[in-house]
């Protein structure tokens, strides 16, 4: 059975409570792409009337951690997950929502269906991009994501 945005919501809700508090949802998802949003709001805001920086990234980083999730379960071999490395770039001031998506779906599956295969880790560097309302990009952000079969 696949992941779907009200299973993550309450596994946010559950887990991760600063995410699902400021306001991250996940919106949409399928085996090549996902969608997040998150609208700018008291409790993510920073001083210089925008959102937080770190309030941007956990809803990209689950634009391309629910790939992730998604993937190894449709697979049904216990493998960890975990993020080595991330790079983010800010562009324009966030207000209003903020929409991320990552199409990087397939080339995680592939790096899953590597570590399977050879019982060794691997790694996978996704994309999630941040869009305001009117299209304009605000944020992205590179997640390099390791994958090994549980031993």
């Amino acid at each position: 059975m696949a992941l779907t945005p009200g299973k993550i919501n309450t596994f946010m809700a559950l887990n991760l409570p600063s995410a699902f508090l400021t306001g991250v949802r996940l919106k949409s998802i399928t085996k090549e792409s996902c969608s997040t949003t998150v609208k700018h709001r008291w409790i993510n805001k920073n001083p210089f009337k925008s959102m937080f920086w770190a309030v941007q990234g956990m809803a990209a980083e689950l634009a391309t951690g629910a790939l992730v999730m998604d993937e190894i379960k449709a697979q049904g071999k216990p493998v960890s997950m975990l993020v080595a490395n991330n790079k983010a770039n800010f562009s324009k001031k966030a207000r209003g929502r903020i929409t991320f998506i990552c199409n990087d779906g397939l080339a995680i599956r592939a790096a899953i269906q590597k570590t399977i295969e050879t019982g060794e880790g691997q790694t996978c560097w996704m994309h999630a991009q941040g869009t305001n309302s009117d299209g304009v990009v605000v944020s992205s952000f590179d997640f390099e994501w390791t994958v090994k079969v549980r031993t």
